[in-house]
């Protein structure tokens, strides 16, 4: 395809701090796409602020709960954020192309659509360009638009992708700091920024980076799935303890946080360190961007690994999880039993702890967590353990050798419930084996 791969970004990425010898960023900051200026608006909390007790959680409120968080953020941020024609949040005053062609940008700039620079993000060789549709036009009517001028040509809208569970919101500023690891394993997470000073992750090396407006910002759901991830406090441990940890932070400080040109951007950092396992616990629509980059690393012998989403079994899949080639993972309760509200998309790879689990809270203490994005993590660092590098040959073994060690549930063999069966089940922090306070959903 023309043109290097560019990750389209809101706003220049905030240089986030990263120990030495770490994945090598640009050396320019990115252009930014035109967005208003947000100076004085008020982010919403992210989808991750509500400490609810665990009775009353119906399976209609933990389905709904993503789309109702999306669609209060959407209607309180109207001067940056909008919906497409299915209702999904995106960014306002942006479309993505894919490779555009030096006609098509011309036809699209006579229309009077601006911008379209090729935005340089690495090595998966692709090439994505964000445009400003004309004044006046909705992000629907330029995606719609920009189709009917160039109807060979592949562009979106830049969604907006939210977690896969609940989170403990801010914690203190984030400050890197490396330990000596306990093996060779390297992980990646797109999320939240951590604190990288919090007691769950001291046995850990972290590296981060931040590919929003504000840099990294520290976030409970960030250190929850980091610390499934690495972590280890007390009786609690993650999947691979004392490993070397890259967090992409795609959220920042702003509405527009978890965007798709901020995904692509962070997969693409990730790419460029041979990061071989990266867990995204974020769901959304699909995108022509996200899965070109998704390809991409895939191609390469990456393994990413999602969260199957927690809308309910009726609701359409939920991306990345969905993509041909990502590691699809769904979450069970305290007695193996499927989450009532987890994603039913047509292929699941593997089951682990969802529920009836708690994590490290960005207090020091812990907190009881309910989401797939929670189990995504445990799976994501036992694969780590067995894929040292990138290699398509070696991630098809680590998916093999996993199914061998996972416990078939459901009936014999693989399945669309279980998958190839549960993974981590003995990694799960019972609540009241840790003093747990409280039950962390999305709000």
């Amino acid at each position: 395809m023309a043109g290097a791969l560019g990750a389209m970004v809101v706003c220049a990425p905030a240089q986030g701090q990263i120990i030495g010898g770490g994945i090598p960023l640009p050396t320019q900051a990115l252009p930014s796409a035109g967005l208003p200026d947000i100076s004085g608006v008020r982010p919403l909390p992210r989808i991750d602020r509500m400490t609810a007790p665990a009775r009353g959680l119906t399976t209609q409120v933990l389905t709904q709960a993503r789309r109702l968080g999306l669609d209060t953020l959407v209607r309180e941020n109207p001067r940056l954020l909008e919906v497409d024609d299915q209702g999904a949040a995106v960014v306002r005053g942006e479309i993505l192309a894919l490779s555009p062609s030096p006609e098509a940008l011309t036809r699209l700039r006579s229309a009077g659509f601006t911008g379209g620079r090729d935005l340089d993000a690495g090595e998966l060789d692709l090439g994505l360009t964000v445009l400003a549709p004309p004044t006046g036009l909705s992000a629907r009517q330029a995606v719609a638009e920009a189709r009917r001028l160039d109807p060979g040509g592949q562009y979106d809208f830049n969604h907006i992708y939210s977690d896969a569970g609940g989170g403990a919101g801010p914690a203190p500023a984030p400050a890197n700091r490396s330990a000596p690891a306990a093996d060779a394993i390297r992980v990646g997470l797109v999320d939240a920024g951590v604190d990288a000073r919090h007691p769950a992750l001291r046995g850990a090396r972290i590296e981060q980076h931040g590919f929003a407006p504000g840099g990294v910002r520290a976030q409970g759901h960030g250190l929850a799935t980091a610390a499934l991830l690495v972590g280890r406090q007390g009786r609690f441990r993650g999947a691979a303890p004392g490993a070397t940890l890259y967090v992409a932070d795609v959220y920042g400080n702003t509405p527009v946080g978890g965007s798709a040109s901020a995904l692509v951007q962070s997969l693409a950092w990730m790419a460029r360190g041979r990061v071989p396992v990266i867990n995204v616990s974020l769901v959304g629509p699909p995108n022509l961007a996200l899965q070109a980059a998704v390809r991409a690393l895939n191609a390469r012998g990456h393994l990413i690994v999602a969260a199957v989403g927690n809308d309910g079994p009726a609701a359409p899949p939920l991306y990345p999880a969905a993509y041909p080639g990502v590691v699809a993972v769904t979450a069970v309760d305290g007695r193996r039993r499927i989450l009532p509200e987890a994603g039913r998309p047509a292929r699941i790879d593997f089951a682990a702890p969802g529920a009836d689990m708690a994590v490290p809270a960005v207090d020091g203490g812990f907190v009881a967590v309910r989401g797939t994005s929670f189990a995504a993590p445990l799976v994501a660092g036992s694969l780590a353990a067995l894929l040292p590098k990138p290699d398509p040959r070696g991630a098809a073994q680590a998916r093999a050798a996993l199914a061998g060690q996972a416990l078939d549930l459901g009936p014999p063999g693989p399945d669309r419930t279980y998958g190839q069966g549960l993974v981590g089940f003995d990694l799960a922090a019972r609540p009241s084996a840790v003093a747990a306070r409280g039950l962390l959903t999305r709000r």
